[in-house]
């Protein structure tokens, strides 16, 4: 027989690997991954042809819930429809009890279809309807002749889908099923299929098969803003014990399913966009978020008192209780889950909602004549949207105690996005503007997303324009301050600044959860090598950067016990508090909330802003500091002058961006469509 590797087929039904035919099998030739296109100009799905559409993708049932909200629960609220993929069975033990429970034979199938109830439960609550209420629950045509369970509720214009592709979670300890099928070419998985199921007949994915599932379901619903898990999380090192007791993958914050869905969510996202491309359609245009998952226990929380109570009580319907008169005679819910149980796990992942690249809002600019240009990712591309005037698009809203924004430029409609290339992009750009007006963008590239052992990399990638408000330069790769593709995923979001000297400074977390600069010069825009800030403490990213009245470079970074400070490159001694979220930094002066709280603070102590969430800090003479971020209710609000402005009109925002110019304060907001909105508080 020839050496080439054993088919392989892991059993719903058996914790063991098992082969799936006699002899040796040869795997169909591996289909080339999607390739970086850096290349500009390709034709962009305009937003008249949007509908906007949240599509979210999970490894288990409730780690949207654990997550993704308060994000989620916002986008329903404000009325966009939601598509939620999970993508396996959460079968785990086939144990669902609580302590006090008698004890009963495991039950996978059971267990993933009370599992299965729990999240129809919740989103029957999210809709604002009975818990109980009835689901239309249906089999669903995938790609090869597989099958996967959708079920559909509506409460008016508002509507949830639930698909369920049912591949297998756990199987042993040392066999971690999700994560084998993305680095194991010659693998396949059968489903598990849950009791009850409209779905009788179990299926199997390879890697090319799974990913293509996931691009047919994203080519069927086209959304327009796309939630994942972190396809990269931090390293982080703990003892076996601890690591098995909490599910943490070796060596990674976070569990090795979530990961592996993650890459699998990112690699079909950038088929489905290269498709797009060679079949000459028009990109896909969508937003797309990661959420950080077992990170959430290792560092400080972030979530106010409000906005936890909301988000835990979505995970109460969840969990159910043995007790409930749902219908269903496999179980009521993940009853581990129920009750006060999300509050006082040990874990706390309920506590905090982490992106993993912060700061994904719109970069903007004033170009020559005074409107405004918007700099984003959409697509997995950079873009450009113009201001367009009033015939362009959303006007401002009134907010109480405002006005309504002008139709003149910074305050009027937008244009259609120009495509800038870069692809595929992580969500968020970081900019600097050089003295003559010209803008640069920063971004980190997935350079490789192959799976079945090909290269997984990461690059930091620089466009440049050529004049004032005009046309960039080609893409220009600035490498990674890591060495290896392993480290070199775990690098952050880029931030910079354009100091007065003429030189560029640029930051991004590091592998090592610490800070690593590239600076660029003044004379000859050539950059200098990457190299490690002074101090060994770690930070979360979300990097704030800023310049003082002296011209002097302030970055600013939230640690583990206190927030870290650099000058110039130079790390500060003094204590700073401790934050639980990102921070901002205007005027070289600092902006952060407290652990689990929603005050903002500042210099003078309370800043005036609560809420939670990204905060945006800006500096002119005219306005002195303005500060932008949301209430509670996620609703976008802006603080200048010692007045408080809340925008109460229009689309929700996924983002929002602050520019302070001759015409005061404008906001930038790109809503769930994948368009923008200004508004002039």
């Amino acid at each position: 027989m020839t050496t080439a590797p054993r088919r392989r087929t892991v059993l719903a039904t058996a914790l063991a690997v098992t082969a799936a035919a006699a002899g040796c099998s040869v795997p169909e030739p591996r289909r080339t991954a999607p390739t970086a296109d850096p290349a500009p100009g390709k034709p962009i799905a305009e937003a008249r042809e949007r509908r906007a559409l949240l599509m979210q993708f999970s490894a288990h049932p409730d780690d949207d819930l654990y997550f993704m909200n308060p994000d989620t629960q916002r986008l329903l609220d404000s009325g966009v429809p939601l598509v939620s993929v999970y993508v396996t069975a959460g079968e785990h033990t086939g144990r669902n009890r609580i302590a006090g429970m008698p004890s009963a034979p495991p039950d996978r199938a059971a267990y993933s279809a009370a599992r299965h109830q729990g999240l129809r439960q919740a989103y029957a609550a999210a809709l604002g309807l009975p818990v109980f209420t009835p689901w239309r629950r249906e089999a669903l045509a995938l790609p090869g002749g597989r099958l996967a369970e959708v079920d559909t509720l509506a409460h008016g214009p508002r509507r949830v889908e639930l698909v369920f592709l049912n591949l297998p979670m756990h199987t042993t300890r040392r066999f971690m099923a999700m994560p084998a099928l993305w680095h194991d070419r010659a693998l396949e998985l059968r489903t598990h299929l849950p009791a009850g199921s409209p779905v009788t007949r179990a299926d199997t994915y390879d890697y090319d098969r799974m990913t293509g599932v996931l691009v047919d379901l994203l080519r069927r619903h086209r959304p327009t803003v796309v939630h994942t898990l972190d396809p990269d999380p931090d390293i982080q090192r703990s003892d076996e014990a601890t690591r098995q007791r909490d599910s943490e993958q070796p060596g990674y914050a976070d569990h090795g399913d979530h990961t592996a869905v993650a890459s699998f969510t990112w690699a079909a996202l950038s088929r489905w966009v290269t498709d797009a491309v060679r079949d000459g359609g028009p990109i896909p245009a969508f937003t797309a978020t990661a959420f950080r998952g077992y990170y959430n226990r290792h560092w400080p929380k972030n979530l106010p008192p409000q906005v936890l109570k909301e988000k835990a009580a979505r995970l109460v319907p969840y969990g159910g209780d043995p007790s409930w008169p749902c219908g269903n005679p496999s179980g009521c819910g993940d009853y581990g889950v129920g009750g006060d149980r999300p509050l006082t796990n040990r874990k706390g992942w309920v506590r905090s909602t982490h992106h993993r690249w912060p700061g994904a809002r719109p970069v903007l600019a004033e170009e020559p004549g005074g409107r405004l240009a918007a700099y984003g990712v959409l697509g997995l591309r950079a873009v450009r949207w113009r201001e367009s005037g009033p015939a362009g698009g959303t006007t401002g809203t009134r907010a109480p105690g405002g006005t309504r924004g002008a139709s003149a430029p910074g305050g009027g409609g937008w244009g259609e996005p120009e495509d800038l290339g870069g692809g595929p992009l992580a969500p968020a750009l970081g900019s600097a503007v050089l003295g003559d007006g010209r803008v640069l963008l920063f971004g980190v590239r997935f350079a490789a997303l192959d799976g079945h052992g090909g290269s997984n990399r990461r690059e930091v990638v620089l466009l440049e324009q050529r004049s004032p408000g005009g046309p960039f330069l080609a893409w220009r790769g600035l490498g990674n301050p890591e060495r290896g593709d392993d480290r070199g995923r775990r690098i952050g979001a880029p931030v910079a600044v354009a100091a007065p000297d003429g030189r560029v400074h640029l930051f991004v977390r590091n592998a090592a959860q610490g800070v690593s600069t590239r600076v660029r010069a003044a004379w000859d825009g050539s950059w200098g090598p990457w190299r490690v800030l002074p101090g060994d403490a770690e930070v979360q990213d979300g990097l704030a950067v800023s310049l003082d009245a002296a011209g002097r470079v302030h970055l600013y970074a939230a640690g583990r016990e206190s927030v870290r400070h650099w000058v110039d490159g130079a790390e500060r001694p003094e204590r700073l508090p401790l934050s639980g979220s990102t921070v901002a930094s205007a005027g070289g002066e600092l902006f952060h909330r407290p652990p689990a709280a929603g005050e903002l603070r500042g210099p003078a102590g309370d800043a005036g802003l609560d809420g939670y969430g990204d905060v945006v800090a800006a500096r002119s003479a005219a306005l002195g500091t303005v500060l932008l971020g949301t209430d509670a209710a996620g609703r976008v609000q802006v603080r200048a002058g010692g007045r408080l402005r809340t925008r109460t009109e229009g689309a929700a925002a996924v983002s929002a961006a602050l520019h302070l110019g001759a015409r005061g304060a404008t906001v930038v907001g790109l809503g769930a469509n994948g368009h923008p909105w200004s508004w002039r508080p």
